[in-house]
């Protein structure tokens, strides 16, 4: 917010982030801590001491460079570092996985129009219940207010504009800006691809354009304030939400993301929201879990932290922990751990969680 990278979000009271800024609020960031940063190279190998990880191959443009180091921490999504090293992990079958989503933006939208027909055309959480969806709710998200968007595609099939086969074009937008931005248009979603093979991402991302493209002119002939948008630009790779997780010294449980699960290893907490395989109960009572340290650490491999949507869990607590909020809290918690291991030269495994959870409480985390 202090460097002007947000815009109020229309169903709340927070602010949504503008993905573009974010970039220079992230290389700033990056800057003022002292990092080193080293984008433009690919992981290609983990450099191992019988069980220990001790760093990483990279390729890259110049060539393949070994990059030593004294913990690793495994942000990739899919578990790369921690599979290739050895640890045990385990990988949704693809029949089951949660759908890819091609995420785009839109520019040129009427802003009163949009607003004032969605006031007119309200739609709830329950309205995702069509097509190929059914979804689990608790309740009382049945009846609140949705950012979703049906109809027009509804409209668009009647028309012949999308084919009548093609039923999961539909889903919700972001944040509208005066300017006529509409973001975050989570409307394409892709079943059967599996994120860890590239033949799947090259057809999900071509696939994934040409539907896009498809709820745009929707959107311009049948949802008012749309009729002069263009597309603003595509996601800048695909949204995968499901292929590889560790199995973990704790792994997480259905009944720890459902009935506020409390752990002495603590490292954050995250609300009662779950999203994926069907189930959709969103944080609005309060109720929240806490996530343990022991999730983050992989079996099999030392000297490796994992965060992010990998950690250990089943198939319920995935819909929580792969959450983006619940993301940024693993990573912290991860980023934390690694550098107190390192600096009181205790291996991750054997950390005193009190001294992790001090810094952490430092840096103003919540972690009870």
């Amino acid at each position: 917010m202090a460097m002007g990278a947000t815009t109020p979000e229309p169903q709340s009271s927070s602010q949504a982030i503008d993905g573009e800024a974010f970039k220079h609020v992230a290389d700033t960031l990056v800057t003022e801590a002292g990092i080193t940063p080293m984008l433009h190279r690919m992981f290609v190998a983990p450099i191992m001491e019988g069980n220990t990880i001790k760093g990483v191959i990279t390729e890259s443009k110049a060539g393949r460079e070994a990059i030593l180091a004294g913990r690793v921490v495994d942000a990739t999504g899919d578990a790369d570092v921690a599979y290739r090293a050895g640890a045990r992990t385990r990988k949704t079958p693809l029949e089951e996985m949660i759908a890819v989503s091609v995420m785009f933006s839109m520019s040129g939208v009427n802003k009163k129009r949009f607003i004032e027909h969605v006031k007119a055309n309200p739609a709830t959480y329950h309205d995702w219940n069509y097509g190929e969806w059914s979804v689990e709710t608790s309740g009382k998200e049945d009846e609140m207010f949705s950012p979703f968007l049906k109809k027009p595609f509804d409209q668009a099939r009647a028309s012949g504009l999308i084919p009548d086969g093609l039923s999961t074009i539909g889903g919700t937008w972001g944040a509208i800006y005066d300017e006529g931005d509409l973001t975050y248009l989570n409307l394409v979603h892709l079943p059967g691809l599996d994120g860890t093979k590239p033949e799947d991402l090259t057809r999900g991302e071509m696939e994934g354009r040409r539907q896009a493209l498809m709820a745009v002119e929707a959107l311009k002939q049948f949802n008012p304030g749309c009729e002069e948008a263009k597309l603003r630009n595509f996601g800048m790779t695909l949204g995968v939400r499901d292929t590889r997780k560790i199995d973990a010294h704790y792994n997480m449980t259905a009944q720890d993301v459902r009935e506020q699960g409390r752990f002495d290893d603590s490292i954050g907490i995250f609300p009662e929201f779950l999203d994926g395989y069907g189930i959709l109960i969103l944080p609005t009572t309060g109720r929240y879990f806490q996530l343990p340290y022991r999730t983050l650490l992989p079996q099999g491999v030392n000297n490796l932290i994992v965060a992010g949507r990998i950690t250990g869990g089943d198939k319920d607590s995935h819909t929580a922990t792969r959450n983006m909020m619940c993301c940024a809290v693993t990573g912290q918690g991860a980023g934390v751990a690694a550098a107190v291991s390192v600096l009181h030269k205790k291996p991750l495994e054997t950390l005193n969680i009190g001294l992790l959870q001090k810094e952490l409480k430092r840096q103003a985390a919540r972690i009870d």
